[in-house]
């Protein structure tokens, strides 16, 4: 098995989350007493998110550069970043060190695809929805890509800041998220894609009719993938 190195707590509510489908996936495929070899790196979110705010994508990128070259140091075969949002430096990422890093991105629009969708709306936080860095790599696949309506992105956006990143999960805040989404219904889209790492927190399959591709089960997927390739699963 592969080790893989996760850059996490951008922020912790989702990063605890991905480690505890990593292990489930390795051990549903392994069995017995078989867990992931994974090292992490949470970081305070905090100072993360205000680099998000004031647009220091550059400090933000020296940042979690020096914590993925830490990881490879450590033995990490593979990378992963466990936040949607901070794959906008994930080229930077990819430039400085040797080892592969598993990207979101590429993990949905194989999933979608596979799925016979070729039109999604995308939600997530604002840098996500707005700058182009998830929908080009979407686009990359042949998917079309919309995104919410300018109040609605706001909405989301502040939803997982406020309330998701802090682990609060509130009614009235999924049925606003699922107006959104019956919005998007006018938009003849054919998936919802949750391209933030919280958001499956508030929204799922369960409650939405349209097909639900949820960014961190997908990617968790991706990454057992990779951490199992080559290896005798019985």
């Amino acid at each position: 098995m592969k080790t893989i190195g996760v850059i996490g707590g951008m922020s912790w509510e989702s990063t605890h989350i991905y480690y505890r489908l990593l292990n489930e996936n390795i051990k549903k495929r392994m069995g017995g007493l078989h867990s992931a070899e994974c090292i992490i790196y949470s970081v305070d979110f905090a100072p993360v998110a205000k680099m998000q705010e004031e647009s220091s994508w550059g400090e933000a990128t020296e940042k979690l550069v020096g914590i993925a070259r830490n990881l490879e140091k450590s033995g990490a075969e593979g990378i992963v970043i466990s936040s949607t949002t901070m794959h906008k430096l994930a080229s930077g990422i990819e430039d400085a060190v040797s080892i592969p890093l598993i990207n979101i991105g590429d993990a949905l629009a194989e999933s979608v695809k596979l799925r016979g969708t070729d039109k999604v709306a995308l939600l997530g936080t604002r840098y996500t929805m707005e700058e182009s860095f998830m929908t080009d790599r979407l686009e990359q696949h042949g998917l079309q890509v919309i995104t919410p309506e300018k109040n609605e992105r706001e909405l989301i956006h502040h939803i997982i800041f406020e309330e998701l990143c802090v682990g609060k999960v509130r009614d009235t805040s999924r049925k606003r998220m699922l107006e959104v989404v019956e919005r998007l219904y006018e938009e003849d889209v054919q998936g919802i894609i949750l391209g933030c790492t919280e958001l499956h927190m508030l929204i799922n399959q369960e409650i939405v009719d349209l097909p639900i591709f949820d960014s961190t089960q997908l990617h968790v997927e991706r990454i057992a993938d990779f951490m199992l390739d080559g290896v005798d699963v019985r």
